[in-house]
């Protein structure tokens, strides 16, 4: 794929994100969800999008034709995908991650269109059955519930001495997922230094906590959770490195 190719890609991407995050007033945002397919807000934001599109595409040196079926393609799918948004639950995560996903869906059918060949997607197909690929996939994929339940199993001889009132339900679990996640990116990445300054922030942003409980047995009961949990990932980061599967 060349710098061109890819450039173009890359600025409707650009194109969208400045159009819904960037350049969208959030009163649109409110009169969409308000008054749905009455909304002027929802055309408005519409056209909008579509100007952005033709912009990258003209830049990209496209005819004119290209240009006038892609504005048409992003501005008539992005009012169909909001309006639809509009009759869930806009404080839902998995609605608001799957509205960004139909729109780069658009946006990667109408790149290939532009470049009128299927090749990058085969290319993607092929990198993500190689070895590399799937490892990487395993591992990151192991760092997140299969890990933490086996570390809340092996820390369970200790769990029921421990009171740890006023802390959000689940919250633990989805930190230590989190910092697995980021100690198996420095791991791989060849970065263990920084691996160090994670776990020196999170003892300090941990330390007033700890010593305002007075509470011994909580102290040593997260130091050996957040240690196993640690542990466990480096091993996994550097096996997945000594690996070196092409």
């Amino acid at each position: 794929m060349t710098s061109p190719e890819m450039a173009t890609l890359l600025g409707l991407v650009l194109a969208h994100l400045s159009g819904d995050f960037l350049f969208q007033p959030h009163r649109w945002v409110e009169s969409k969800q308000r008054h749905k397919l009455l909304s002027p807000a929802l055309y408005w934001h519409a056209c909008l999008h579509g100007l952005l599109t033709a912009l990258v595409l003209t830049l990209a040196g496209s005819g004119l034709g290209i240009i006038l079926a892609g504005t048409l393609f992003v501005a008539i799918s992005h009012a169909l995908i909001d309006l639809g948004k509009t009759y869930l639950d806009s404080n839902r995560l998995r609605w608001f991650l799957l509205d960004q996903l139909l729109h780069l869906l658009v946006i990667l059918g109408l790149w290939l269109t532009w470049l009128g060949s299927l090749q990058p997607l085969f290319e993607m197909f092929a990198w993500i059955t190689t070895p590399r690929a799937l490892t990487l996939a395993g591992a990151y994929l192991l760092v997140t519930r299969p890990m933490a339940i086996a570390i809340a199993l092996a820390m369970r001889p200790w769990s029921d001495e421990v009171n740890d009132p006023g802390t959000l339900a689940a919250a633990g679990a989805r930190i230590g997922m989190l910092e697995r996640f980021l100690v198996l990116t420095l791991v791989l990445l060849d970065e263990l230094t920084a691996v160090g300054f994670l776990l020196t922030a999170k003892s300090v942003l941990r330390f007033g906590d700890l010593r305002e409980s007075s509470d011994r047995k909580l102290t040593e009961y997260v130091l050996l959770g957040t240690l196993l949990s640690v542990s466990a990932t480096l091993a996994l980061g550097l096996l997945v490195r000594s690996l070196n599967l092409g």
